[in-house]
């Protein structure tokens, strides 16, 4: 018996392998959509085959019979998809059957099958499908392969008659909006699940099990048949599915595994095997998420539609309704259309539903009847609607709405009827952004600036950036910023400067839509100029004078500085979580507070912003019962440059611990927690040397600490009084422990002076390998030429910074001040420094050279 089923194993082993290519050949540029099923269906045919072979091997009684469960019993076995089955019994085995039945289950994997197998009898189906809607969902789909049929029929008028349509029904849209919480509620993630995310196969597969489940189709076309869908539904639904399956087919064909994942690693191989290839404006792996993306935004709105007609006849309609003007209705708590022609008879309806929507929060959402209507109906937005002043009138009118914009906008978008509105837009949707930040696609990071400015207009949210709610408290006409937001990247992916080519999209629709002179101006400012804040506060030196005025030159107005500060601080709050922190924050208000004295006629000198620093800083001092003169002796050591480029608090806390011991022998070292609220605060005072710098950075790197600004002074009498802001890599907080260690620890590393240690550069992240950036490197000498702005771009990796630094230090380059900037996995660093070796233009071509090798590696 033992080596009569060897033979067998082997036999049906080998006919897989021989098989294999049937399902294993990948699609090429000329395969259809279509062409996924084919291979399903041979992927299935071929697996059917063997198990009945290895099954009828194995002598098992009459009785019994063997089922295919899930996704193997609907029919779609994806090349690396578990193969799952059910032996259906019809007593609980005895003796040789129970050996009879491991041996076929571990057979199962000895032919090369990820067998998923249950062994039941009929009541412990049916007992297990009454306890748990997974077993339940899975018997739903059960499907005979070999052995007693009558039995298997039996399970199935059980199961039908054990099963309650409405508990499943509930279960099921209730797994579906927790899968959904846990994909962040859309399915634009960059690198999204192609079955789980929202919008992907398992939003299909939810249709299918409920309505399979009331009996009313097992197919998008009997569901067409029932009313459900209409045939046009039906199509779509079954061309976007096609889509996503031969998206997630290809996928495990081209990892040679089991993968769901539209990761980084495996976007553009698989975009170029199913036939994409780069232009001039898009990468192969960007045309491919886009596609996926389209597909997946069609099938959450049909499956929204789907399933509030589902649960209408499941539950029956509540036939309440209640006009609310010509064209709409309240019914069941949803805003309904009041007839089928509404959108056909009077297309501006379609923008006026937001608007209606947006009024009336006390609605839960649109009706299946609306919803379809606007899918259908969408493409009556052409050329001549978007000409019509009512629908222009509309439009602007929409985000005048005192809530509900973002949602609405949301749906507006998820509907189509935003792109169809602004043919610019309907280009950025699912439209990728490789930089490493961002971790929306385009459109949904517009959505995220406008949800961002939406949210300094609400009193619930004052707490989280009480100066941003303070100004837009005072900003009239909010909807101007939307606006500007909506175009500010409305251009991406077109090649070229997306702000000067959004500004000209933004002048075309503010002149359109009838904005007037004033408001058309700020629009254009804002979207050509969005990121000359940031880059401004981040990579500029903000206590000096010339690059505050040449800002103000900028902006010119308060109010365009407002503006343009709170987009600013929207902007890249949505761009990820991970992007903001609270001293890029502060930086953005220094910024805006200094521009504003300016832009209101207060031009202030070096002396005024001295004497205004120290003053401040003598009030704080008096507050820990110092004396005013406690600080001569330090101050006289320090030149201007120190007291504009650190604030009034840095200054006293420096002054507490240093004042009486302005000539140290030792290294001192102290931490504190930032006043920020992130990070801590460091401050190094030791004898000046060229290495310094490097030494501390190495120091830091060596802990996993990141340095994300760092103030470099050297003292009349030869002492460095350097500063550091760092986090933890992690993320985590420090603990009053974690402060003293490392003071001590730092300290006794500054006073060995021992050589420095060869830098460590880390790996690139997953991600980082796919974004490659290319290295920059900008030495720009200053006026008179005694110091130097060193600028570098380059990818972010554990150990750079402390390269950098050990760099310089080998050319005697003094370090007088550093920005440390990461942008996702980019690193943008600036240095003001100076030194000897900087006067030979030979050896500054040498330190950019070596300093590129360096970030290249």
């Amino acid at each position: 018996m033992s080596a009569q089923l060897n033979d067998v194993r082997l036999e049906i082993k080998q006919q897989l392998k021989a098989d294999s290519h049937l399902w294993l050949t990948p699609f090429n540029a000329d395969s259809k959509d279509s062409d996924v099923e084919k291979a399903l269906r041979e992927r299935c045919k071929a697996v059917d085959q063997a198990l009945i072979s290895l099954w009828n091997s194995m002598g098992f009684p009459e009785e019994y019979a063997l089922v295919a469960v899930g996704g193997y019993g609907r029919g779609e076995l994806f090349p690396f998809s578990d193969v799952d089955v059910l032996v259906l019994l019809d007593r609980e085995p005895e003796g040789q059957d129970i050996e009879k039945l491991e041996q076929f289950c571990g057979s199962g994997w000895d032919i090369g099958l990820e067998i998923g197998h249950s062994v039941r009898t009929y009541e412990q189906c049916i007992e297990e499908a009454n306890k748990d809607i997974t077993v339940q969902t899975a018997l739903v789909e059960s499907r005979l392969i070999c052995g007693n049929t009558l039995h298997f029929k039996l399970l199935q008028e059980g199961l039908d008659q054990s099963l309650d349509v409405k508990t499943f029904f509930r279960k099921k849209t209730l797994e579906q909006r927790q899968r959904h919480a846990k994909y962040h509620e859309t399915p634009y993630s960059l690198e999204p699940n192609c079955k789980e995310s929202p919008g992907g196969l398992r939003d299909l597969h939810v249709l299918l099990w409920v309505a399979k489940a009331a009996k009313l189709g097992n197919s998008w076309a009997e569901m067409a048949v029932h009313g459900l869908i209409t045939p046009f539904e039906a199509a779509k639904l079954r061309n976007n599915e096609r889509i996503l399956k031969k998206i997630r087919y290809q996928l495990h064909v081209t990892t040679g595994r089991r993968e769901d994942r539209l990761v980084y690693d495996v976007q553009t191989p698989l975009a170029e095997s199913l036939g994409f290839a780069p232009n001039g404006a898009k990468r192969s792996s960007e045309q491919l998420m886009q596609r996926y993306y389209l597909a997946a935004k069609a099938v959450m709105v049909l499956n929204t539609i789907l399933l509030q007609n589902i649960e209408i006849s499941i539950f029956g309609a509540n036939s309440q309704e209640e006009p609310i003007d010509d064209d709409f209705q309240e019914a069941d708590g949803l805003l309904d259309i009041r007839h089928d022609r509404v959108f056909a008879e009077n297309p501006s309806a379609m923008l006026r539903a937001f608007i209606v929507k947006a009024q009336h929060p006390e609605l839960k959402g649109m009706s299946a009847r609306l919803l379809r209507q606007l899918w259908h109906d969408r493409v009556r937005i052409n050329s001549e609607f978007r000409a019509n002043p009512a629908n222009k009138a509309l439009f602007i009118e929409f985000f005048k709405q005192p809530q509900g914009i973002v949602h609405e906008l949301r749906r507006m978008n998820e509907t189509s009827v935003l792109g169809r509105y602004l043919p610019a837009f309907r280009r950025i949707v699912g439209q990728m952004q490789h930089d490493l930040f961002h971790v929306y696609t385009v459109d949904q990071h517009i959505m995220q600036v406008v949800r961002n400015l939406r949210r300094f207009t609400m009193d619930e949210h004052a707490h989280e950036y009480p100066f941003c709610s303070q100004l837009m408290a005072n900003f009239e006409d909010h909807w101007i910023l939307y606006i500007a937001a909506l175009f500010h990247d409305i251009a991406k992916g077109r090649g070229g400067d997306h702000s000067t080519l959004g500004e000209v999209d933004a002048a075309d629709f503010c002149r359109d839509h009838g904005l007037g002179e004033e408001n058309t101006d700020l629009v254009t400012f804002l979207v050509r100029h969005h990121l000359t804040m940031s880059n401004t506060a981040q990579k500029k030196d903000l206590s000096d004078i010339d690059v505050l005025k040449e800002f103000a030159g900028i902006v010119k107005t308060p109010r365009r500085l407002t503006a343009l500060y709170l987009l600013t601080v929207a902007d890249i709050r949505g761009t990820s979580p991970k992007v903001w922190n609270a001293w890029k924050g502060k930086l953005l208000e220094d910024l805006y507070r200094y521009t504003l004295k300016l832009l209101g006629g207060e031009a202030p000198t070096h002396r005024q912003m001295l004497a205004e620093q120290q003053a401040e800083a003598k009030r704080i001092l008096r507050l820990y019962a110092l004396s005013d003169d406690v600080q001569d002796a330090l101050w006289k050591q320090l030149d201007v440059s120190y007291f504009l480029r650190q604030g009034p608090s840095d200054i006293a806390w420096h002054t507490r611990h240093l004042y009486w011991r302005v000539d140290a022998a030792q290294p001192i070292v102290k931490a504190r927690w930032s006043p920020l609220g992130e990070g801590l605060d460091v401050l190094v005072y030791t004898r000046d040397e060229t290495d310094l710098f490097a030494r501390i950075c190495g120091y830091f790197d060596s802990k996993n600490l990141s340095i994300l600004d760092a103030k470099i002074h050297t003292t009349k009498h030869g002492y460095a009084l350097d500063s550091f802001l760092i986090q933890q890599d992690s993320g985590a907080g420090f603990d009053r422990e974690f402060l003293s260690l490392l003071e001590a620890d730092l300290q006794d590393r500054l006073g060995k002076r021992q050589p420095l240690a060869d830098p460590v550069l880390g790996r690139m992240s997953r991600q980082s390998k796919h974004f490659p950036i290319r290295p920059t490197v900008d030495l720009v000498p200053d006026e008179k030429g005694n110091q130097y702005l060193l600028s570098v771009s380059a990818t972010d990796r554990t150990g750079l910074l402390y390269s950098i630094t050990k760099l310089l230090a080998k050319y005697k380059v003094n370090v007088q001040t550093a920005k440390i900037m990461t942008l996702g996995g980019r690193a943008e660093d600036t240095f003001l420094i100076n030194g000897q070796s900087l006067n030979s233009q030979k050896l500054q071509i040498q330190l950019e050279t070596d300093m590129l090798e360096l970030l290249s590696i």
